[in-house]
Formats: structure tokens, sequence, C-alpha cells
């Protein structure tokens, strides 16, 4: 009971808290935008052909209604969230008449599959190879490892992204240049493997970064708690160096690299941009860049909205998995 009431509840209001804030000032941010997005399709419309005013003025009626900007602010922000509750981002502005919805439903599989294979990927290489690197750091290959991930850490990721399909698109054309698989989507090993081949050169740029930061991270604290009293104690005792490492050292420095694991897997549709613009990937970066060029509100509302309660759901479940990865959460 004391654990539901001095823990898990207060990280369920604070998650409330966050979701609330976030949904709020993704409502006011565009309204601050002194481009009108009725006025701004109403333009484009008259550019192309001749309209009568009364019909423009009805238009801009029905546009108003449709995209939600009709009435009040108050009145808008009430009608916003009614439709965030009840799961409904609005019509696309750009794509009209697909919903937001269905564009982020088209794109997010692609995100999840890219991302998130890649940074599971470079959490375990970047923590295993750390936790090894530091329990061994005179060992050849632990000195190679640092000084070639230390070298990678601080190029940024899109230079390192340029590099690559620079050098594997053009000059050694190995993989193509954009786009996420071939064919007609189905549930064959000639698609899947189309996949595999379209995803694997941005997963790999993905995956050299991360694991270099996740190296350093996992290094520092494996020096750090090889240090510890207990650690020394368990040498002493003559117990097996493998033992030691993984029940003993890794074993503790496992809360701070979930940490950093679950908010990398929350804030994954916000670090998509970025990987999907340079390698042409269908995903929701890709999709989030074209509402913002075509001043798309509520397609990139929705997209920050996902983005938000990703970060603070991933921050939520983590902070509740706590109590079982330490048991002094539990008995505090």
């Amino acid at each position: 009971m004391t654990l539901l009431k001095e823990f898990i509840l207060p990280r369920f209001a604070q998650w409330l808290i966050v979701i609330f804030v976030g949904v709020t000032i993704t409502f006011i941010i565009p309204r601050l935008s002194p481009v009108n997005p009725v006025t701004e399709t109403l333009a484009r419309m008259q550019m192309y052909q001749n309209i009568d005013p009364e019909a423009v003025q009805a238009m801009r009626a029905t546009l108003l209604d449709l995209y939600g900007l009709e009435g009040s602010v108050l009145e808008q922000y009430v009608n916003f969230w009614k439709r965030v509750l009840k799961g409904d981002l609005g019509p696309s502005l750009a794509s009209f008449p697909l919903s937001v919805n269905q564009l982020i439903g088209v794109s997010i599989g692609w995100t999840i599959g890219l991302l998130g294979t890649s940074i599971l990927i470079a959490w375990t290489l970047g923590m295993t190879l750390g936790s090894l690197a530091g329990y061994y750091p005179n060992r050849w290959w632990s000195e190679g490892l640092e000084k070639s991930l230390i070298t990678v850490y601080p190029v940024p990721y899109y230079i390192l992204a340029f590099v690559l399909l620079m050098a594997f698109t053009f000059y050694l054309p190995i993989f193509p240049l954009i786009g996420g698989a071939r064919g007609t989507a189905a549930f064959t090993w000639e698609y899947i493997s189309s996949v595999l081949y379209h995803g694997f050169l941005p997963a790999l740029s993905i995956v050299i970064g991360a694991t270099a930061h996740r190296f350093i991270m996992a290094k520092a604290l494996t020096t750090t708690e090889k240090s510890s009293d207990y650690v020394q104690y368990a040498q002493m005792a003559a117990l097996p160096q493998r033992k030691i490492l993984f029940y003993y050292v890794t074993r503790n420095t496992l809360l701070p690299q979930v940490t950093d694991l679950s908010l990398s897997l929350g804030a994954l549709f916000g670090g998509a941009l970025i990987a999907e613009f340079v390698f042409g990937y269908p995903g929701i970066g890709t999709t989030m860049y074209t509402a913002i060029n075509n001043g798309d509100y509520n397609a990139i509302m929705g997209i920050t909205l996902l983005s938000i309660v990703g970060i603070a759901t991933a921050s939520l479940l983590i902070d509740l998995i706590y109590p079982l990865i330490d048991p002094r959460v539990r008995y505090r």
C-alpha cells in the first residue's frame, strides 16, 4: 500500500500533468504563428481559378469548422481537447481528404521498425562493449574500441549519415538511395528482404552514433562501480571474473542505462526527422517534414502530440519498472 501511495500514484499524476501541459502548448504555439492556414488554403485555390466571393466566404466558414478554428480561442481549446480524447486529430490540410490519423498510421510502422530496432541494437552493443571495456581497461581491444568510438562520438549525425550515403550509394552503389521497400506490401520473403535491404544503411548510421554514446556512458559507470568496496571484496574472495562483471558491476549500472533506453524509445518520433530525411525513408519524420513545408498544422500538431505522449509514457513505464530492477525502491 505504501508503494502504491508514495511511489506509483504520484507518478501517474505527474504523467497526467505532463500530458495536459504538452497538449496545451501544442494547441497554443500554432495559433501564435502569423500564418493563417485557412487563408493560405483559399489563396492557393484562387491562384488557379476565379471563385465567386460568396463561395469564398462559404468555403472559409466550412474550413474553419473543419479544421477546428471556429469560435473563440477558449471554444477552440475545448473542442481540441474533445478531439484529442476521442483520438481524432482532424483532417490533413495538405492531403485532404486524408485525416492526420491516416497519415500517421501509414508512416508510423516504418519509423518504429527502423528507429526502434536501431536503438535497441545500439543500446545492447554500447552497454555490453562499454561494460567490458570498463572492466578490462588495459586490454588492446578495449583501448582500440575506446579510441574508435570516441572519434565517432562528436561527429554530428547528419555528417555521418551523408558520409555513409555517399560511400555506399554513389561511390559503391551497394544500397538504394531512397525508399523503404520495393513492390507491394506482403508477408513474403521477397518483400521482407527488400525492407531489410532498404533499411540497413539508415539503421547502420543510427547504430554507429548511438553505440558510441552508450559505450562512453557504460564505460564510465563500470569504471566507477569497479572501484566500489563490494566489488573489491568479491575479487578478494576469488569469485569468477564473469560473475563479478555481470552480477555485481553491470547489474548496478543498469538503472541509468535503462532510463536512457526508455527516453530514447519515447523520443523515437522526434528523432526520426533527420534520419528519414537524409535517406528518403517513408516514416513519421518524412511526414513531419512534408507537413512543415506545406503548413499542415493539423499534421504537425498530431505528430507533436504523439511525441509528447511517447516520451511521457516511456518515463512513466520506466519509473514503474524501477522497483523491479532496484530493490531499494521497493523497501524505501
